[in-house]
């Protein structure tokens, strides 16, 4: 396996970098707290998550997007609350979860430390359906140096559409294959290899907090890719850039 070419690294975000999970559940937690309110808070979080995504994957596929994903946030959030019965939520609470906790979630902790390691030897991007903005507070908050973030939000087309992928490589002014996109999930890593990228699967076990992720297969390692480990210094291992910058 030559990955000598590689020149940049493009990382999912959402999932691979950021606890969602964590921040979900905390933020509708604490409100449901506020208000006297008990529920399966890991489960609704979970909800949340899934069905925010269904809103933004593939949008833009056939007209330009209406919204991105902080909207996906805020309507899905209002759909569960009327379905969960908590309607109790006033309009702070609801900006505090889908706002003001998404917008600062934190990182797995095995990132921090890597990423200027790997942006010593790559150019290395956030490719994510994620919003500017949340890029921009999470990296904030996290303390992460960028050297670009590649939202569809720009783009115009998300994740999973192959002009997604196609844009960012000529964004980078580099051929598909001197790209190496890193995620944790399948259905990303699968659609940016059939453009040319080389992929690295990162395994985040813990992604969807104690819960089975919804599909198993998407978070079991497609052996096509270049790369396969558990952590983040396993990958600046397997790159040659694991040494301190």
């Amino acid at each position: 396996m030559n990955l000598d070419s590689i020149k940049a690294l493009t990382f999912d975000t959402g999932g691979t970098i950021l606890d969602w999970h964590t921040g979900f559940r905390t933020a509708l937690k604490e409100a449901g707290d506020r208000h006297g309110l008990e529920r399966d808070w890991p489960t609704i979080a979970n909800d949340f998550r899934i069905r925010s995504l269904s809103k933004t994957l593939n949008l833009g596929e056939h007209e330009p997007p209406a919204y991105n994903i902080d909207g996906a946030h805020q309507s899905t959030l209002g759909e569960i609350c009327a379905e969960q019965g908590l309607d109790a939520f006033t309009e702070a609470d609801r900006r505090g979860i889908a706002w003001t906790a998404i917008h600062n979630l934190g990182t797995w902790p095995d990132f921090p430390d890597v990423l200027p390691k790997l942006r010593a030897r790559y150019v290395v991007c956030s490719h994510t359906i994620l919003s500017f903005r949340i890029i921009i507070d999470t990296a904030r908050r996290n303390g992460l140096t960028w050297d670009a973030v590649f939202s569809c939000e720009a783009i115009g087309k998300y994740k999973n559409l192959p002009e997604s992928y196609k844009t960012v490589a000529k964004w980078l002014a580099l051929d598909p294959s001197e790209i190496c996109k890193v995620a944790c999930h399948n259905i990303d890593l699968d659609a940016a290899r059939r453009v040319g990228f080389r992929t690295a699967f990162v395994r985040r076990p813990d992604e969807w907090g104690p819960a089975d992720p919804p599909d198993a297969s998407d978070v079991t390692p497609n052996p096509a890719c270049d790369i396969i480990v558990d952590t983040f210094p396993q990958l600046a291992e397997a790159l040659g850039a694991s040494e301190k910058p």
